[in-house]
């Protein structure tokens, strides 16, 4: 019988499990323009250094998982840009490589590690192409067979990438989180599906979260659930609601920092302190969470502070 030691389940046994920030925000902050369709996904074409220096400034941070580049890669995007399909395949496949590049690098400095580090490949919404902000609400205007043959794509290139877990993320809706349950169970990687939420009890078309979570509890795929992208305030409720519904499952948090974006100027306001979000993760553990990390305007402090809060609480 294969040992799963190093794997996400012995992870999420020995847990809790830090997750990393958001992979954008650290790039902005290093001065790289993400602008784009692609968003960060475009450093895979132009600049791949930089996505593994991001990686491993979050691995230095100390997250036990660093999420892919591929959130927004896709062919469509790739395709603007003049890269053919099996191109962008190779470009989207090697977000996962160059996420495994940081994480061994990474143990190769720091060989006393008492664990292992792993790479999720980030599956993100099919919003998250559209560039228009559809992937917090959902409202997509498209068929369940066009979301059905866009992730088929996606998901088989990055189930054969090596990456350790699929982390299908910001999932806004009931019709994407069908179809992904339906794809999830011809893959050979595990996976988790994480919610984006527009209030304490519901993902952001409105479906209560208890009832889109419902279709993963025998999901043979799923190891665990959660919600991302998400005001944090909203979290505590939302991983109670998953909990009881999902019992046998883990359940992860990794909302965005609780700043507000105000699109007339271009800026964030409601500026959160590392130590603020840190004492949040630790009550998101206390409700029944096994990963938590950040998202949008999360960066490597706020892991590191995680990090020093789950220590501090462990010993």
């Amino acid at each position: 019988m294969r040992s799963d030691e190093g794997s996400i389940d012995d992870l999420i046994r020995k847990g809790p499990v830090l997750l990393d920030g958001g992979l954008a925000t650290e790039l902005e902050a290093n001065g790289h323009d993400i602008s784009g369709v692609l968003w960060s996904a475009m450093l895979l074409h132009t600049d791949p250094q930089a996505i593994v220096d991001t990686h491993r400034a979050y691995l230095n941070a100390g997250a036990d998982i660093i999420i892919s580049a591929s959130y927004q890669a896709s062919r469509a995007g790739f395709h603007q840009l003049g890269i053919s399909a099996d191109d962008a395949d190779a470009l989207i496949a090697s977000s996962v490589a160059l996420a495994r590049q940081a994480r061994d690098q990474h143990s190769q400095e720091n060989p006393g590690m008492a664990r292992r580090r792993l790479v999720a490949a980030s599956v993100g919404p099919y919003g998250a192409v559209l560039m228009d902000g559809s992937e917090y609400t959902g409202a997509y205007g498209v068929s369940r067979a066009v979301l059905h043959d866009f992730h088929a794509q996606r998901l088989r290139v990055l189930d054969h990438s090596d990456a350790d877990v699929l982390a299908c993320e910001t999932i806004p809706s009931m019709l994407e989180a069908e179809v992904l349950a339906d794809l999830l169970t011809e893959t050979c990687t595990p996976a988790w599906i994480s919610f984006s939420c527009r209030n304490d009890t519901e993902i952001s078309d409105g479906t209560a979260i208890a009832n889109v979570a419902a279709l993963f509890q025998e999901h043979p795929g799923i190891v665990a659930l959660g919600v991302n992208c998400t005001p944090p305030q909203y979290v505590t409720s939302l991983i109670k609601a998953l909990v009881s519904v999902v019992p046998n499952k883990a359940v992860l948090a990794y909302p965005n920092s609780g700043e507000r974006y105000e699109a007339s100027d271009n800026s964030w306001s409601g500026v959160v302190t590392e130590e603020d979000f840190a004492a949040a993760a630790l009550g998101w553990v206390a409700a029944g969470a096994s990963l938590v990390g950040g998202c949008c305007r999360v960066g490597p402090k706020h892991i590191a502070a995680i990090a020093e809060a789950l220590t501090t609480a462990t010993q």
